[in-house]
């Protein structure tokens, strides 16, 4: 697959990245060099090989999972400007 200057141009625009017009051979060539290296890493055998998480054997934590109220309510609202009744207040935004 090969990215040409267009395509760099459509990429950029959809990306909002302002590039200007001489810049954008550059940036093709860049995207290319990328496609190239995937093509690369798409060559290597990776069959009987298992997903890993990290370089070292391990597992994951893991903990129980139930549902709480968190016990913290007292500790969440002491950080807002205005709360009431156990709940946040904020501003009337619609009339």
């Amino acid at each position: 697959m090969s990215i040409d200057i267009e395509t760099a141009a459509r990429v950029a625009k959809l990306a909002r990245i302002k590039v200007e017009n001489e810049d954008l051979p550059a940036l093709a060539q860049s995207f290319n060099d990328i496609l190239g290296f995937i093509e690369q890493l798409n060559e290597v055998d990776v069959e009987g090989v298992e997903p890993m998480v990290s370089v070292t054997p391990m597992r994951l934590k893991r903990r129980k999972d139930g549902v709480t109220d968190g016990n913290m309510q007292d500790k969440i609202l002491s950080n807002a400007p205005d709360a009431r009744e156990g709940f946040f207040a904020v501003p009337k935004v619609v009339e």
